[in-house]
């Protein structure tokens, strides 16, 4: 039953890393607020939710640069390079606290904005970062830029659709794994 969940998860990990490569062009098409969406993060957050940190965190890492290396979207660098640290941390976050608090949508919510905050903190260490490697400067006011106020449609769109689809997607993966298990 192990491997075959392993196997399952990583299945599950490549359907989101596909489609944290696909829906950016879908949102792309919608003038001015295409990138405010925040498109990648949907896939990657539910990945941690549904498939555990490790692969939340995998696809999270993998899915801006390879983006970038494939499509030139988004600039390498810095921009992908800081949302794979971003992404990487949302998958990770939301899947270490969905595996130990309750599966309850209070504690999809706490573990889906604990998630959001850690990554685009860390984001803004990483531009900050990589700002001073350049021998430029990363300012709070960008950051608050670049972390909230350009990405207000994506946070909503976060919080409204993420805690109802991971509580459904978790109750069709227990049903699929019930199912499986021999009588």
């Amino acid at each position: 039953m192990r491997n075959k969940s392993k196997t399952a998860n990583m299945v599950l990990a490549a359907l989101f890393l596909a489609l944290a490569y696909c829906v950016p062009f879908l949102t792309g098409q919608i003038p001015k607020i295409g990138s405010m969406l925040c498109p990648m993060h949907l896939p990657v957050l539910l990945c941690g939710f549904i498939c555990g940190w490790f692969w939340g965190l995998a696809v999270g890492a993998i899915a801006p640069i390879l983006r970038s290396i494939t499509l030139g979207l988004p600039v390498f660098y810095p921009m992908a390079v800081c949302m794979a640290f971003e992404l990487a941390a949302y998958g990770c976050v939301a899947g270490l606290l969905h595996r130990y608090l309750p599966k309850k949508k209070p504690f999809v919510l706490v573990s889906l904005f604990t998630a959001m905050t850690v990554g685009r903190l860390i984001w803004g260490a990483a531009m900050f970062i990589c700002a001073g490697t350049r021998g430029g400067s990363f300012t709070f006011a960008a950051f608050l830029a670049g972390a909230v106020t350009n990405a207000i449609p994506g946070i909503v769109i976060q919080l409204v659709f993420i805690p109802p689809l991971v509580i459904l997607l978790q109750s069709v993966k227990g049903k699929e794994i019930q199912r499986k298990e021999p009588s």
